[in-house]
């Protein structure tokens, strides 16, 4: 197969429990470049605060805010912040039920609060540095959002359209953080649109991914990887399991391929 273009999840996938990747991740990743294969970061996270793991990874292309946005080397080739009217019915219901939120515009993380103590392990598991408390007037740049203190029989509060589904953050530490996931806008979406920009086939493309929130990428793309460590419901929508982000789960699943060599 002619692969031309890999998206790798980013927690529980290049990163281990520590925060930390094996050397193994990162000689896959420079094995694939050399093949003239693209690759991008596809996360949950925002943008702003991954700069400097790409950039030790030597990756220049990403896609943050669960497929909201995403840039190419540097150009930005999507940017799709949610429905104001969305927006505020999140807020509604956070407030109603006594959760926090965070909402992500392209330049800070804008926190509900930050005198909660589990909003403060949140900032800390993720090590959020450009944060802010939010203020209304961002209603129409918000990409994505991240409710806090929510237990899982509450999460379906946050469906309030056909467009929406919670998606629980699959991080060692963390039970109570949903991602506000997007039906029409999500990982594997933004993947349909950077490979039509791109101009690469769909069948020509791999994702590695752990959480629920990896579902529509490794649906969507040619051939898709659930890491050992991944959420038990995210393996049916997966080709392959391979081993965990402890275990160079990503050069084992690219190795299984013929891709990387040790």
């Amino acid at each position: 197969m002619n692969y031309q273009a890999l998206f790798l999840d980013i927690d529980g996938t290049i990163l281990r429990p520590d925060h930390t990747y094996s050397e193994h991740t990162k000689i896959a990743i420079e094995q694939v470049k050399k093949q003239g294969i693209e690759v991008f970061l596809c996360t949950g996270r925002p943008i702003i605060e991954i700069d400097d793991l790409a950039d030790e990874l030597g990756v220049e292309s990403l896609i943050g805010y669960n497929g909201a946005y995403a840039k190419y080397k540097g150009k930005t080739i999507l940017n799709e912040p949610m429905p104001e009217n969305d927006v505020d019915t999140f807020l509604s219901v956070a407030k109603s039920e006594n959760h926090e939120l965070i909402l992500y515009t392209k330049d800070k993380n804008h926190f509900t609060t930050f005198e909660d103590d589990f909003v403060q392990t949140f900032k800390e598991i993720f090590q959020l540095r450009k944060n802010e408390l939010f203020d209304k007037s961002l209603n129409d740049q918000i990409l994505g959002i991240t409710a806090l203190n929510v237990h899982p029989n509450e999460a379906s509060h946050y469906i309030i359209n056909d467009n929406i589904r919670p998606s629980q953050v699959n991080v060692n530490g963390v039970v109570s953080a949903f991602d506000i996931i997007r039906i029409n806008m999500n990982k594997g979406e933004a993947i349909k649109r950077v490979l039509h920009e791109l101009n690469i086939p769909i069948e020509n493309s791999i994702a590695f991914g752990d959480g629920m929130n990896d579902k529509e990428m490794l649906q969507t793309v040619g051939v898709g990887f659930a890491m050992g460590n991944a959420d038990s419901e995210l393996v049916q929508y997966a080709d392959y399991q391979t081993k965990s982000s402890e275990e160079d789960g990503i050069f084992y699943g690219l190795k299984q391929l013929g891709v990387v060599k040790e």
